[in-house]
């Protein structure tokens, strides 16, 4: 693979490449042959696929000196005194992974102060990436090249395009999305669909849900905002990371920046 087009690239950024390629390679294998699925204590599934990832994913990240914050391992929480963290989601979208759709990721991002500063998107059945560092823009690796990627110009809602997803879409939210007037929708498995916002390829995803975790949104907010977009809750706040309490609370709204503030204003109309 070439190197990606950023000039004042960080080191940790053909790490946190390294690492979800070789982990998004361990899960395509596990992904064509038999695997076992087990349920965790919140209900939600776990594969082989999972484990395999971390355990490739941990071995890689730890030779950097930063704490890891992954989905699949105990958060003993000694990351809280730390200014760097890196946060990890070694399989995101284990439904679609067991349900055969293709549509699941690799997530890595690297936290500086409470804010993603790189963003690493493995889609391993496309030998695809979504990557970005901060100030340096948002880029795609597919067909064995690099390409600067960036979010749309739309700004009414009845011309937007919304992703939601396939296993989670709630009645609140499909009843929210025809209120403002959004008619085209498509469901889509785990990150991808901040990679098609990211990409130009749609323009809003919105989740009301207060399930969501650091890891299943820290590379994404990355990436998407350095491709021109802009990831806050629902009710239009902030986003940080490395805290305490990994929740957030409020669900996630993901657009390309310019419908942000009206889909904002709509869904405090609700609350």
């Amino acid at each position: 693979m070439n190197n990606i087009p950023i000039p004042e690239k960080i080191p940790e950024l053909d790490i946190a490449i390294k690492a979800a390629q070789e982990a998004g390679d361990a899960i395509l294998e596990i992904y064509q042959k038999d695997y076992n699925t087990f349920t965790k204590t919140d209900d939600s599934p776990v594969t082989d696929a999972d484990l395999k990832s971390n355990k490739i994913i941990n071995e890689i990240l730890s030779n950097t000196k930063y704490s890891i914050l992954s989905e699949e391992d105990i958060d003993d929480q000694s990351r809280l005194s730390k200014d760097m963290i890196w946060i990890v989601d070694p399989l995101d979208g284990t439904s679609d992974f067991i349900d055969k759709t293709g549509e699941f990721t690799v997530m890595i991002a690297l936290i500086q102060n409470k804010k993603p500063i790189l963003g690493v998107i493995a889609w391993p059945t496309e030998k695809t990436l979504f990557v970005a560092q901060k100030n340096c823009g948002a880029f795609r690796y597919s067909n064995g090249e690099w390409d600067k990627i960036l979010v749309t110009k739309i700004d009414e809602l009845s011309k937007c395009r919304t992703v939601g997803s396939r296993h989670h879409l709630s009645e609140k939210e499909k009843e929210f999305i025809k209120k403002i007037g959004i008619e085209d929708f498509t469901s889509i498995g785990s990150s991808l669909k901040v990679g098609k916002i990211s990409s130009g390829q749609a323009e809003a995803y919105i989740t009301t849900t207060n399930k969501m975790k650091e890891w299943d949104t820290a590379a994404s907010y990355c990436i998407v905002s350095e491709a021109g977009g802009k990831m806050t809750d629902m009710l239009g706040n902030e986003l940080t990371y490395n805290n305490k309490n990994v929740y957030h609370q409020n669900g996630i709204l993901v657009t390309n920046g310019l419908i942000h503030d009206k889909i904002v204003k709509e869904f405090k109309k609700l609350e």
